[in-house]
């Protein structure tokens, strides 16, 4: 017995060690992120040249998604876990060379295909558009798409680095991608327009695989296409699934801004902003907990260690839920301070933040279940099961596709038609695959989920209120909208509530706060 509570506590601070590094390089990002928005904001506001760059710049993330990024998680990632250890490093870097060299072949041509078919994606993504806006749109396709390139390499590379639980680099890659955002847009705005802003993403892209390639010193990597190497079947067996939920989602992603370019060609910029800010707390929380989580998920047999991976993924579970809970409450008190303090500088007025927090609260009622739902897909992919996760998705994507033109449109909710039918769209998700881990694993009674669920909510309500009264106090001592003043204003309010939430949960007796609270210590010395 006490080798196995040892056992569960050392695997614990494992996860947590790997989730804090992929934590820390997404602080970086983020905060790098909110710096290159900052800026963008202040050049260019929420206009419509902004809304077509935000257009544009799916084009490569969705091309990356489709054909790399959600390979990394359901397929690299576990396949590559297999050939990790000492004894195999040689099929390690042949394999990875032959991944490489045919990523690098298809995403050129990819790179081809957008060049020629640019002004089709503009008609698909935004025939909502004026016919200058739409031009412009096809102009900053063209300019981002060797993005897709760079995009794809550094999925693999990542991919690689994961499955050798190195997890530095590629954090260290997604803080000097957003770096690139920021040098195009401070050193190009004044000459180049919105087109900087595809031109920072560019230069990002190609830092973010760059950075990478010191964690694969000793690799023996060359350009070989072994398109009969064994391990490319099983990979594509994992991803076949994997494709058409992503297809799916991409289509609802391509009708969710064609939707917001007939609501105004302000609203893809308000939504793009508001979704940003969102993305904030699920890439600190969710992502760096599921990356963490898979490898040691990926190692373990629901045959033969049920327990031991019921324990595990619950474990991630009550992480995410400490962690991502009360930093929704946190920007549901504060989300309209934050975004003026970010954003309402140059061309971003107080009428842009007041629509950017109004859509921003929409998108927060579904930030929690998707933050749990994505480390229960990261569950099922490392079983090598990519397939319920895709019907789940496609469902889904249909409830979206469903609800999102009813409260548009029908009820005349405009926007936040848009943004209340994704949040719907990611908490069905959320349900349905919560209900579906369940009767795969069994019974999750005793790993103390709710209790968990109880105390974390109990605790950011506590913290939200003290938030909220002590920003308002505030706001009456110090008025005005300077930077400095906004600044205090919201470190000190944040300051209480954290403080708050951290000695509420502590009174709780959550246990993830002192795994949190011993692994800092460990870090930092004390």
């Amino acid at each position: 017995m006490t080798e196995s509570v040892e056992h569960r506590e050392g695997q614990g601070r494992g996860i947590a060690r790997a989730a804090l590094i992929v934590s820390l390089g997404n602080i970086a990002s983020r905060l790098f992120g909110l710096l290159r928005d900052n800026r963008n904001a202040y050049y260019f506001g929420a206009t419509g040249a902004m809304s077509a760059f935000e257009a544009a710049s799916l084009v490569p993330k969705n091309i990356y998604e489709l054909l790399v990024g959600g390979m990394v998680s359901a397929a690299l990632v576990p396949v590559f876990s297999e050939y990790a250890a000492r004894e195999q490093q040689d099929e390690l870097w042949h394999l990875a060379s032959t991944l490489l060299s045919l990523v690098t072949v298809v995403m050129g041509g990819f790179l081809i295909l957008v060049e020629a078919a640019a002004p089709l994606m503009t008609g698909a993504l935004v025939s909502g558009f004026a016919a200058d806006l739409r031009a412009l749109t096809t102009l900053l396709i063209r300019v981002i798409s060797p993005a897709i390139v760079f995009f794809g390499i550094s999925g693999v590379l990542t991919a690689i680095l994961y499955a050798q639980q190195v997890f530095t680099f590629p954090a260290i890659g997604a803080a000097v991608f957003n770096l690139g955002g920021i040098l195009g847009v401070q050193f190009l705005a004044g000459r180049f327009g919105v087109t900087s802003l595809t031109v920072g993403i560019v230069l990002g892209s190609l830092l973010q695989m760059v950075v990478q390639l010191p964690g694969l010193r000793g690799a023996r990597l060359r350009f070989t296409l072994d398109l009969a190497h064994p391990a490319l079947r099983r990979i594509a067996i994992l991803y076949a699934p994997v494709v058409l939920s992503l297809v799916v989602s991409q289509v609802g992603i391509v009708v969710d801004r064609n939707l917001a370019s007939r609501v105004g060609e302000q609203a893809i910029a308000w939504m793009a902003a508001a979704t940003r800010l969102r993305e904030f707390p699920l890439g600190l929380v969710s992502t760096a907990v599921s990356m963490a989580i898979l490898p040691a998920l990926s190692r373990l047999n629901l045959s033969t260690g049920r327990e031991q991976f019921k324990q595990t993924l619950a474990l991630g579970v009550r992480l995410v839920l400490f962690l991502i809970i009360p930093a929704a409450v946190g920007l549901i008190v504060l989300g309209s301070p934050v975004i003026s303090l970010l954003y309402q500088h140059g061309e971003f007025t107080a009428a842009d933040t007041a629509q950017t927090a109004r859509a921003l609260l929409f998108y927060l009622l579904g930030t929690p279940f998707a933050a749990v739902d994505l480390l229960l897909i990261i569950a099922f992919y490392s079983q090598k099961d990519t397939v319920t996760p895709v019907v789940v998705g496609i469902v889904c994507v249909g409830i979206y596709l469903l609800a999102a033109p009813v409260l548009a449109f029908v009820l005349g909710w405009g926007m936040l038609g848009l943004v209340a039918a994704n949040s719907l769209q990611l908490t069905a998700h959320a349900l349905i695959t919560l209900w579906l881990i369940r009767r795969r694993v069994g019974q999750w009674e005793r790993m103390g989920l709710l209790a968990a669920l109880g105390k974390v909510l109990a605790a950011s309500l506590t913290m939200g209120a003290a938030t909220f009264g002590v920003y308002r106090l505030l706001d009456l001592a110090l008025p005005g909208l300077g930077i400095v003043r906004q600044a205090l204003r919201l470190g000190a309010a944040g300051g209480v509530g954290l403080a708050v939430y951290a000695l509420t949960a502590f009174w709780l007796r959550v246990d993830e706060a002192r795994l949190v609270l011993n692994l800092v210590r460990k870090k930092t010395g004390h």
